[in-house]
């Protein structure tokens, strides 16, 4: 299923997918680890949209491709991208995104999600980072997890609503 925010018309998604397998190829070689060709498509299919996909829409994207591939295997490759910080789960949707960029261990993950279409931004604060840490650390509480997910509008959605009051406000 193509979705709204699967292709931005203001957004280059070849680079997002040339830096994601980048990341990838780095990452795999400085560990010695495995890039297999199901990891390869699995990162490109995560990397081509920047909304959270299921294993299941991943099965599907890749059967489309000419690359049938049970669900479990998605899933270890997944579990994979997430281990190796190279993909996030967003808990949210039970859907997964290629991850942006490396974080520092302190960095709180910040995803914005939009409710209506869908497109999720992946940004990092310091601050509240700091925050969060020392509200922690005040609680006598160690986090596993720095992530937090705020849901809301995009500037898009919110600009096609706004036109669709205006149309429909001069339409009477």
């Amino acid at each position: 299923m193509t979705h709204p925010a699967d292709h931005p018309s203001d957004h280059d998604h070849g680079q997002c997918v040339a830096g994601a397998l980048a990341r990838m190829e780095k990452c795999c070689a400085e560990k010695g680890l495995r890039l297999t060709p199901l990891r390869r498509s699995v990162m490109k299919a995560l990397a081509q949209t920047h909304v959270p996909l299921g294993a299941y829409e991943i099965v599907e994207r890749l059967a489309a491709g000419g690359e049938p591939t049970p669900p479990m295997s998605v899933y270890r490759v997944l579990d994979f991208l997430v281990a190796e910080g190279l993909a996030h789960r967003i808990e949210s949707r039970n859907a997964f995104l290629a991850c942006g960029h490396p974080h520092d261990a302190e960095e709180v993950v910040v995803f914005l999600i939009c409710e209506r279409c869908g497109l999720t931004k992946e940004v990092a604060s310091h601050a509240v980072g700091r925050d969060l840490a020392w509200a922690a650390r005040a609680a006598g509480f160690e986090p596993r997890q720095r992530v937090l997910e705020v849901a809301g509008a995009c500037a898009s959605c919110r600009e096609a609503t706004a036109v669709g009051v205006a149309g429909s406000a001069g339409a009477g």
